[in-house]
């Protein structure tokens, strides 16, 4: 999961009739005000062609799909991540985690609960909620262990969006309507650790 654009500028031709020649206008020189959106764009292009990265992606999706990490797949994983925590790509790798590939993950998960109607749809969010808490979200702290020191936690960044990508597009508040008046004790785990307002703790360090 990658996107990622270029500027362009387009060549000013004279009007017909005009022997006034054209200013030139290269695409090599942005706007100054685009210079931190071109910056980043041509970031991710980089991050999104790198190998190393491209390792880390593939596990993500693979783990969010119910898949689990092969034998010292975490070692040559965390060493991509140290890689690439010491190139100009470093500090990228946190915003593109919670931005594309979180974003993506999480979609497999919202689609899986949507499918079902009903009560049903209560027993799969428990289920799914479950499998992200005690499976999911371990493996991508253990993943992105290198990364440290950010303002939130891969952990934080994962709950927070499992309650805004999924939580709150799943119509909610019907559920429990329809739940009452005996909840399942996942659900309301998940009400206790994604409640608005809460920030989830840290748990681990990643």
């Amino acid at each position: 999961m990658t996107r990622s654009f270029a500027p362009s500028l387009p060549v000013e031709f004279p009007k017909m009739g005009s022997f006034r020649r054209p200013r030139p206008r290269f695409m090599s020189s942005p706007a100054l005000s685009d210079l931190p959106r071109f910056q980043a764009a041509r970031q991710a292009l980089q991050l999104s062609s790198n190998s190393a990265w491209n390792s880390v992606q593939t596990a993500v999706i693979n783990v969010f799909k119910g898949g689990s990490l092969q034998s010292n797949e975490l070692y040559t994983l965390n060493e991509n991540i140290r890689r690439l925590l010491k190139s100009e790509l470093g500090s990228f790798i946190t915003d593109y985690f919670q931005n594309q590939l979180l974003a993506k993950g999480l979609l497999f998960v919202e689609e899986k609960i949507k499918l079902c109607e009903g009560e049903n749809r209560m027993e799969v969010l428990a289920e799914v909620w479950d499998h992200f808490f005690t499976e999911t979200l371990p493996t991508l702290q253990a993943i992105f262990y290198p990364v440290q020191g950010q303002e939130l936690t891969i952990r934080q960044i994962s709950l927070l969006g499992f309650r805004d990508l999924v939580l709150l597009k799943v119509k909610l508040d019907d559920l429990l309507l329809l739940a009452q008046p005996q909840l399942p004790s996942s659900i309301v785990q998940m009400l206790l650790i994604l409640q608005p307002g809460a920030t989830p703790g840290p748990g681990p360090r990643s």
